[in-house]
């Protein structure tokens, strides 16, 4: 515990950030250390898991919270019991009497809304396991008309051999003669100031209010084992960059009976060679020549479904953008799809001969002022100056 960062510093971001900032901040950092990305590589996969671990919290308004309150303590009971609680006990001194019995769970309930002692008191009752997450990388084409994708992660399940119990075949857990089954311990210290009583987790039991005297052979008592599972997950047609897939039930096994947490699956999309994209609209660049500009062309643009046949008018300007209607990607969760925009850039022709030389001088000069816009004299002029040039 020691050695944890701030999770702040993990993600680089302030304090004081707003949760799209550390949305983006963590999607970055995702995308740079992903396993995928860097097979092998142990500190790449560290760097992917405190990133994970540091987003978890500070994407949880509640957890933040009390993260920027109590630091990891806050988030992490074991790490106050690890690092010996909250700092210096009582003392006498600055304290007149008077003091009667303090009950050291209000305080904590006081902190965390039930922290210690209600900590303490639910940990005989169902809870949900953790949550999972994950970052998958999809091709521009995956995203934009859905694909299944089998993934890989490490889970906490159920021990099958002895369904959760702890205790091997033919044996049942015990109720703790320490506790009671109650799966805390309270104590109560005489102090100058008065008695102090705490409740803390049960040693005999660990919390859990059960002795198991023959464990089971396979998760060797602890009722879970952990397992690398193939998911597969379906990811929609129009899924963005960021976006995120919940799949219930996929994280890891609950607590006492409680059911299992879910898995978070968020996209991340390869850049793509030719198309970039603007929600469900795709955008590409392509260059035609001086004379398709001037004349008016046929042309073939690529889309995602495919090469179709674009005609543009004469005196076409580079620069300007055509819209092909429904060409686009299809919108996420509703109807129809985005539009595909053409933006045209002339090029000028190069390493002309002579013959080409003297023909555009002579078309240069057949030119008059009122064939063409104020932007085409410009054009023009330069096209002259660099031809006679």
């Amino acid at each position: 515990m020691a050695d944890k960062r701030d999770y702040y510093e993990v993600l680089g971001v302030e304090r004081s950030a707003s949760d799209d900032a550390i949305k983006k901040a963590y999607r970055g950092l995702a995308k740079k250390y992903h396993p995928d990305l860097h097979p092998g590589d142990q500190e790449a996969e560290a760097k992917f898991k405190e990133i994970n671990e540091a987003y978890e919290v500070l994407s949880d308004s509640d957890k933040r919270s009390k993260y920027d309150r109590f630091g990891f303590a806050g988030v992490d009971p074991s790490y106050a019991a690890n690092e010996g609680g909250f700092g210096g006990g009582f003392n006498g001194g600055g304290f007149g009497g008077g003091f009667q019995d303090f009950d050291l769970g209000s305080i904590f309930d006081s902190f965390f809304g039930g922290g210690a002692s209600g900590q303490s008191a639910r940990r005989n009752a169902p809870q949900k396991g953790d949550n999972l997450r994950a970052n998958i990388v999809l091709t521009f084409e995956e995203a934009a008309f859905g694909c299944k994708k089998t993934i890989e992660i490490n889970r906490v399940e159920a021990c099958e051999e002895c369904g959760g119990s702890g205790a091997a075949k033919g044996t049942t857990a015990e109720t703790c003669g320490v506790c009671h089954g109650s799966g805390q311990v309270r104590t109560t210290q005489r102090t100058p100031l008065g008695a102090f009583s705490s409740t803390s987790p049960c040693n005999a039991c660990h919390g859990t209010g059960k002795i198991i005297k023959t464990p089971c052979n396979t998760c060797h008592g602890a009722g879970t084992v952990r397992r690398r599972r193939k998911i597969e997950v379906n990811f929609p047609a129009g899924i963005d960059d960021g976006q995120t897939i919940s799949l219930r039930g996929q994280g890891n096994a609950g607590y006492n009976g409680g059911p299992a947490g879910d898995l978070y699956a968020t996209v991340s999309i390869r850049q793509h060679p030719i198309f970039t994209r603007n929600g469900p609209d795709v955008l590409c660049e392509i260059p035609i020549s001086f004379t398709e500009a001037a004349l008016g062309a046929e042309l073939e643009v690529a889309t995602i479904d495919g090469k179709v046949k674009y005609t543009i008018p004469e005196g076409t300007q580079t620069g300007t953008t055509f819209r092909l209607r429904g060409k686009g990607i299809p919108i996420l969760n509703g109807k129809g799809r985005g539009d595909h925009y053409v933006t045209v850039n002339v090029e000028v022709p190069r390493n002309l001969s002579k013959r080409q030389k003297e023909l555009l001088r002579e078309f240069a000069g057949e030119l008059k002022p009122e064939n063409h816009t104020p932007e085409n004299r410009s054009f023009f002029s330069k096209l002259k100056e660099f031809f006679e040039g």
